[in-house]
């Protein structure tokens, strides 16, 4: 169990996920530059950003929703969460069925880093809710199409255990070095304060060499 001031930035995760160096330069080293797609990105944030609500067909939507777990040492924000209709409960004072959407600008990634930040998010609902959220879904801005994204005990495990390394990370205080990747370190806002391909290990530099 983390205090209040322990708690983590829940959008840490999905950096951490996406490569380990650019979480600790944005939330260790506080470096950020902005680049095409993060204010592309942020834009699109932007437009759900503000608390509000709207009933759509029956289904209640709720924008920016504050977020916290003690449990996984988290704190931030929901892009929405709809609570759908539950034909099976009577209860007048329940919300209904929950089911949080994270909004992404591009399309889906190689690696689980969204599907880990949304997870996360489940998991702070269900901790203060008392709730059990079995999915959700990422709304990506280039296919403009839901992914539906089932909240198993694989990816609830790998939530979890990202959690603590995030934590990990942070407390220690250290960058990991770098290691380039086309299809990561192309896009990244931060390509040029990392520089992935100046900073080697001996051995990749040798390998390299002998190449």
């Amino acid at each position: 169990m983390y205090s209040e001031t322990n708690l983590l930035p829940l959008s840490a995760l999905n950096h951490f996920v996406y490569c380990k160096r650019r979480c600790a330069l944005i939330h260790i080293e506080q470096q950020w530059v902005e680049n095409r797609f993060t204010a592309e990105g942020r834009a699109q944030h932007e437009r759900v950003d503000r608390q509000d609500h709207k009933t759509r067909d029956g289904v209640r939507i709720e924008y920016a929703v504050p977020l916290r777990s003690l449990q996984l040492g988290l704190i931030g924000k929901a892009d929405a969460i709809e609570f759908h209709p539950d034909s099976e409960r009577s209860n007048p004072d329940f919300l209904g069925i929950v089911y949080p959407v994270e909004h992404k600008r591009g399309r889906p990634k190689p690696s689980h880093c969204d599907w880990v930040q949304l997870c996360a998010q489940a998991l702070c609902l269900e901790e203060m809710m008392n709730t059990e959220i079995p999915e959700g879904a990422i709304f990506y801005g280039k296919p403009r199409r839901r992914q539906t994204v089932a909240f198993d005990t694989a990816l609830r495990e790998e939530t979890k255990e990202t959690a603590l390394s995030l934590h990990a990370l942070i407390k220690s205080r250290k960058t990991p070095p770098a290691e380039y990747d086309s299809k990561k370190c192309g896009p990244c806002s931060l390509l040029e304060i990392c520089m992935p391909k100046k900073h080697r290990t001996v051995s990749r530099y040798l390998q390299e060499c002998l190449k």
